[in-house]
């Protein structure tokens, strides 16, 4: 069979093309292997220059940078963290101290790093920023990521299934110790205000109660679910709940909820946070496939000059829509999802009625 071969230069007549690879906002497993993605398809099958920008939008607005070569990018596909580094930067807020025109030193630096385009990964924050820098006249494109599954536009970001496979990991493990004591065990898992995370870990995971933001609850319902589980002999029950949902401020939803069930039942309980350990790691084998896609197809779209969009994937698909149809949207779960019927009808308690 013939190889597959690569156009190592550009096209005669055509100026080799130079892009920049930022990560920014929280980590996640995965954001390696969409900068190797993206770096590796633009070097071997582009031929072009590819530069590694510092610490997301901070690196542009201090113009740190370096340029990477496919050495610098091989065996970085399974480990955790980004290689760039990274920060909640936001270019677009002011702080009320300094003065400084970020977007423009940003637009500067974009210049005279003579970038032709600039792959920006992240979550909903970073697509907001990036949808806002290419209206300032940089050629952008988005690549979405988070744990939490809540970017709109795509059916699902990398991270998320690497997330999916620790909490539900945890729970497991909760469930053994649950047991042991006869206690109810909360356990509280990220999200922001979407339920994606929780609600498929607390199904996998075997969880007895979920609670959700997309789901407003009633802690009286939760309550007399684990009565009855109580009256019917079962020694302890699982809680699994979302870092989103409504409770008094200051308190974490943990505590809260936790607080409520003893007071309100009687049962033993306790609460465990899982906090950061869901954000760290190697990525799972479908994160690196997914990342390594979106980075892929990042670098085609730039080939082709289709700039200002966000990478998505539907269905088994690739695809791609414009950033500015994507910033400032949130993906929540709809109260009518095929996973919260399904729910229902294992009888898990969700905190309200059907």
């Amino acid at each position: 069979m013939p190889f597959t071969t690569y156009e190592l230069t550009p096209v005669m007549g055509q100026k080799k093309k130079r892009i920049g690879i930022l990560t920014a906002g929280g980590d996640c497993p995965g954001l390696n292997a969409a900068i190797r993605g993206v770096g590796k398809t633009a070097i071997v099958k582009y031929g072009m220059e590819v530069v590694g920008i510092s610490s997301g939008f901070t690196g542009l607005i201090n113009k740190e940078y370096e340029d990477l070569n496919e050495r610098q990018l091989s065996g970085i596909l399974t480990l955790g963290g980004t290689i760039l580094g990274t920060s909640r930067e936001k270019p677009y807020k002011r702080n009320g101290e300094l003065d400084i025109d970020k977007p423009a030193l940003i637009k500067k630096h974009y210049d005279e790093m003579k970038l032709d385009a600039v792959v920006c990964i992240g979550g909903n924050g970073t697509m907001k920023t990036a949808a806002l820098l290419a209206k300032e006249g940089l050629n952008v494109i988005g690549i979405p990521k988070t744990i939490d599954n809540d970017v709109w536009g795509t059916d699902v970001t990398f991270g998320f299934d690497s997330a999916l496979w620790i909490a539900t990991d945890a729970i497991d493990r909760l469930h053994t110790t649950a047991n042991s004591h006869k206690r109810v065990m909360v356990i509280e898992l990220m999200g922001h205000d979407a339920g994606w995370l929780t609600l498929y870990a607390g199904m996998a995971g075997g969880g007895d109660v979920i609670l959700i933001p997309e789901l407003p609850y009633d802690i009286d319902i939760v309550n007399q679910y684990l009565k009855a589980r109580a009256r019917k002999k079962k020694s302890y029950s699982i809680v699994v709940i979302a870092e989103g949902i409504k409770r008094p401020e200051g308190m974490s939803a943990a505590d809260y909820i936790a607080s409520q069930i003893e007071s309100g039942t009687g049962l033993e309980t306790r609460k465990t946070i899982l906090g950061y350990i869901q954000r760290g790691g190697s990525p799972s084998p479908m994160d690196r496939i997914l990342a390594t896609r979106f980075g892929a197809h990042a670098v085609d779209l730039i080939a082709k000059e289709k700039f200002d969009r966000m990478v998505i994937k539907k269905g088994e698909k690739i695809k791609s829509l414009p950033l500015d149809e994507v910033g400032g949207k949130t993906r929540l779960l709809p109260e009518n999802h095929p996973v919260i019927k399904k729910a229902w009808g294992l009888g898990i308690c969700l905190g309200t009625k059907k």
